[in-house]
């Protein structure tokens, strides 16, 4: 397991597979496997099985929490790879309070995009 792959590990609490995603949402499970090729979701393989894996907290109970996908974009543009994109989201920043993704899922989507932004320069 590499450095970063160790750290996220220790930053994400809790992952669904894709089929979980599939039922909760209601869709077939290639529509799920498209947003992953799509880039609209983060997938990770994890576990002895090395399944694709997404973190729980990007999940609601009827998409993806929202404004996700535009800060995953932005953070994609500013040149993160996925992997460094779950540590950004995943890890304590005390001016939100909180992670980025916390803040998204309590509707701070603002100040989460803004330093999102500011990563680029």
């Amino acid at each position: 397991m590499s450095e970063i792959e160790a750290k996220i590990e220790s930053l994400v609490p809790a992952w669904l597979y894709l089929p979980d995603i599939s039922e909760r949402w209601g869709v077939v499970i290639t529509e799920v496997r498209n947003m992953v090729k799509k880039g609209e979701l983060i997938a990770v393989r994890r576990g002895p099985n090395k399944s694709l894996q997404v973190p729980a907290a990007f999940i609601d109970e009827t998409g993806l929490v929202k404004h996700l996908l535009g800060t995953v974009t932005v953070l994609r543009d500013s040149g993160f790879n996925d992997n460094e994109i779950l540590v950004w989201m995943f890890t304590e920043d005390s001016s939100l309070p909180g992670t980025p993704i916390q803040a998204l899922c309590e509707n701070r989507a603002t100040e989460v995009k803004r330093r999102a932004q500011a990563m680029a320069w």
